[in-house]
């Protein structure tokens, strides 16, 4: 067996051994950054409802709160609107009729007067005074439009300067008992008021509350911006969403100024509808906080994990180089670099079980070093020794299968374990080992090798010593008919063969 295989054979174990720490270490970091990575989406999905719920009860709040005060108001200009088809109301004093038509009008400080005007546009009526100023609205957008749609119902207008005041006109249609038109009836609520609703709330920075009307014009906005109001955002799919279902919520920057929020809204079948959004940034403050806390603890939890283990892998790698050294000392002739005997009769022992059960064939040469003894003597040990390293360098190079094994057997003796040669093809490698000892020596005086040939079948009653007697009593023959020859021994009777 080439010393190579056995090397990788006592390497292969550690090598598996310092893999398995690495990715039971690298299988441990990546379970502990799943959950880890799960913990922290699920902190994540948590803030965000947290966020969608408080925006949607903020929603509904203002919603609440507009809808209220816009009901009561149009419930004036209903009222309003119907005592003026009343026959009676033509034929009673101004104070009287003040007191018929707005008794029951909505008052309040952000709350316009109530104004009535005929066909023409030309103002009648107004709650506040009983001597109207001469005015025409005939050329405004509510007016127009009740006069040319019946069905307009209550008609909330674009925010406008009205009485030196920014508002919106509440206005509906006076509508003859034959079904002709009569004129307007129409009030304002001043920004005032949603000046006065939204200073009462508590917003973060880059919160935003916007009230639309149904054409997706801005009625008003905080911040309060007066760029912004009147301008119509309905390019924004979010925004047509909030316009056509009840209720819901979308993520999407801003197309005011590019922000990405959440935004909520709550009933967008009402005549305003009320969007609230509330930054990313702001909503995943805290959640970014504690990420980046766990993810740096994390991060050093790893760092240390892979750190221990590779220094574990470095520990077992060198202890691993340590025993192969220690193998190899114990296994190796420290002279030729051959296999010594112990490790000898461990593999002709495992080899002679294999070649057992598979009925293969296996062969043995038992090679001597010839008149070594008076060379020896002759030279001195040194000499000695270069010629044993000599032969060992010939055998070597001719036995280089991964199976074969070549090992030092004793003094100047040799064993070669060839597993599943027969007898010829043994005979053959013999051969080339002697000639090449005879060809590296230059003079057959010097040194040259008897070979002992043997190989068989083994059998279940047989033990491997019964192969290494067979193969030394051809060495024997060998050494008899004048050396420098190899011999093969016949099996089973074991008798010798030229």
């Amino acid at each position: 067996m080439p010393f190579g295989r056995l090397n990788s054979m006592a390497r292969r174990p550690w090598r598996l051994s310092a893999k398995l720490l690495i990715a039971s270490s690298v299988a441990t970091v990546i379970g502990f950054t799943a959950i880890c990575a799960s913990v922290l989406l699920d902190m994540r999905r948590g803030e965000e409802q947290l966020a969608r719920q408080t925006l949607e009860n903020l929603a509904s709040s203002i919603d609440a709160e507009i809808s209220r005060n816009v009901e009561l108001y149009d419930l004036s200009l209903r009222a309003v609107a119907s005592n003026m088809v009343m026959p009676e109301i033509r034929d009673v004093s101004k104070p009287i009729r003040h007191l018929i038509l707005f008794d029951h009008a909505a008052t309040a400080r952000h709350f316009g007067a109530i104004q009535v005007f005929d066909v023409e546009g030309k103002l009648i009526i107004d709650a506040s005074t009983l001597d109207p100023v001469q005015e025409n609205r005939s050329d405004e957008e509510y007016f127009e439009i009740h006069r040319d749609r019946p069905d307009a119902g209550l008609f909330i207008s674009r925010p406008m300067l009205h009485h030196g005041a920014y508002a919106i006109v509440l206005s509906r249609r006076i509508t003859g008992t034959d079904g002709s038109f009569l004129g307007v009836v129409a009030g304002s609520i001043r920004f005032s008021y949603f000046h006065d609703l939204f200073g009462r709330l508590s917003l973060g920075p880059g919160d935003i509350i916007s009230v639309l009307r149904h054409d997706a014009t801005v009625i008003m906005r905080t911040p309060f911006d007066l760029d912004v109001i009147g301008k119509n955002i309905g390019q924004s799919a979010g925004v047509r969403r909030a316009l056509s279902e009840p209720s819901g919520s979308y993520s999407s920057p801003s197309i005011l100024d590019g922000v990405p929020r959440l935004f909520v809204w709550r009933d967008g079948t009402k005549p305003l509808v009320v969007l609230v959004g509330k930054p990313w940034s702001s909503i995943l403050e805290l959640w970014r906080k504690e990420a980046t806390r766990i993810g740096a603890i994390m991060l050093a939890l790893i760092l240390f994990v892979l750190a221990v283990a590779m220094f574990l892998a470095r520990e077992i790698g060198r202890r691993a180089q340590a025993e192969e050294k220690l193998e190899e000392m114990a296994t190796t002739d420290a002279l030729t670099g051959l296999r010594n005997r112990r490790k000898f009769d461990a593999v002709i022992d495992a080899e002679w079980r294999r070649a057992a059960r598979q009925k293969m064939p296996l062969a043995l040469l038992m090679i001597d070093a010839d008149r070594f003894k008076s060379y020896n003597d002759t030279f001195g040990h040194q000499a000695g020794d270069e010629i044993l390293v000599g032969i060992a360098i010939c055998i070597s190079d001719s036995v280089r299968r991964s199976g074969d094994c070549a090992a030092r057997y004793g003094g100047e003796e040799f064993a070669v374990l060839l597993p599943g040669l027969s007898p010829l093809q043994a005979v053959g490698v013999a051969e080339t080992i002697r000639l090449k000892v005879l060809q590296w020596s230059d003079d057959p005086t010097v040194t040259t090798v008897s070979i002992g040939v043997a190989s068989l079948t083994p059998a279940t009653a047989m033990d491997w010593s019964a192969l290494v007697a067979a193969a030394d009593k051809a060495l024997y023959a060998a050494k008899a008919g004048g050396r420098n020859q190899s011999v093969l021994a016949s099996m089973p009777a074991l008798s010798l063969v030229a």
